[in-house]
């Protein structure tokens, strides 16, 4: 039933009462409609209910309706039904075309103006897709997409939400690897060329050796652009104990190459963990750390420091390790310190 007007005295039939109490509750007579319909005076108070499989409209006009009129619409077919203002003006904050089982309520400001209050069940669905997609508050898209495996999620002023998944960066380690390799019955080994540079003040070298010939003085040089040098501007030595107790002490000074061990097979064989600073700057080139190898002498493993430097102001990118004679198999790394 439409609204109604009453008078003073006016007895109210049973109609009337339950239009009331309808409209009470927040309803009125349901007119249901199959077309594209226009809102007529007599809607007042009632429920105009959309079912259409195509997409229909609810036209608003003026002069139909009095301030505090509502109307209640609802759609509950397939197509798209959009409340559309005709002559009259609607204003709302959500959305005007209602899906599926999407309602709403007209409430009518004045004879020429309307809001439309919008319970939107089919636009209030939720935004994420994907398993780990988050929500995020923004006016243009409510989710944050899942990253990849083992991204995190960082904040980004420069996204809309204000997020984004991104690889991590890399934590820092104090040491950047700069080279490796492995090497197989060799009589020499080299570090390639430029594995000393000006980015790095200080490096760590660890030269391991798994097999070679019996007793073989192993020894090594700095190099420049490939070539060893052989100056003799070597000084350094190791000292050591071996198991025995018997104190070990190998190396000189002013020689052409720093004498390092003596090599044995695999279980005796040498394991050198040393630094080297300023290799590449025109300054004296010191190194100092430790190292196990096997003594010659008497067969047995000694263990200890080593240290040394090359007196003189030369620049150097790489260094070598070299067999007196024989060959030796087994690896090196070398890694950069991060100057902060």
């Amino acid at each position: 039933m439409a609204k109604q007007t009453f008078t003073t005295g006016q007895v109210l039939t049973a109609a009337q009462m339950t239009s009331l109490q309808q409209t009470a509750m927040g309803g009125g007579s349901t007119t249901a409609k199959t077309a594209s319909y226009v809102l007529v005076a007599a809607d007042a108070g009632t429920v105009v209910q959309m079912n259409s499989a195509s997409a229909t409209t609810i036209t608003v006009n003026t002069a139909l309706f009095a301030a505090g009129d509502t109307v209640q619409i609802q759609n509950v077919g397939a197509g798209v039904c959009t409340v559309t203002a005709g002559t009259a003006t609607v204003s709302t904050s959500a959305v005007l075309a209602l899906k599926q089982y999407d309602a709403g309520s007209l409430y009518f400001n004045s004879t020429s103006a309307a809001l439309f209050f919008a319970a939107d069940a089919a636009d209030n669905t939720s935004p994420l897709t994907t398993k780990g997609d988050l929500y995020g508050f923004s006016t243009l898209n409510a989710r944050i997409p899942i990253g990849t495996n083992n991204q995190v999620l960082t904040a980004d002023s420069a996204e809309a939400l204000g997020l984004k998944w991104a690889t991590p960066a890399s934590a820092a380690s104090g040491l950047t690897f700069i080279t490796g390799a492995t090497f197989t019955s060799a009589a020499s080994v080299s570090f390639p060329a430029s594995t000393f540079s000006a980015t790095y003040l200080a490096y760590k070298v660890i030269f391991a050796v798994s097999g070679g010939t019996i007793d073989a003085v192993l020894s090594a040089r700095f190099r420049t652009s490939g070539t060893d040098n052989s100056s003799a501007s070597y000084y350094g030595r190791f000292f050591g104990e071996q198991p025995n107790g018997t104190d070990v002490s190998v190396g000189g000074g002013g020689t052409t190459s720093q004498a390092c061990g003596i090599i044995e097979y695999t279980n005796n064989a040498p394991f050198f963990v040393f630094d080297v600073s300023n290799p590449f700057a025109s300054l004296r080139t010191d190194f100092a750390g430790s190292a196990v190898f096997c003594v010659a002498a008497t067969g047995s493993s000694a263990f200890g420091s080593m240290a040394g430097f090359f007196n003189s102001t030369t620049s150097f990118d790489s260094m070598s390790f070299n067999l007196a004679s024989g060959s030796m198999s087994g690896y090196y790394k070398v890694y950069g310190y991060q100057n902060s």
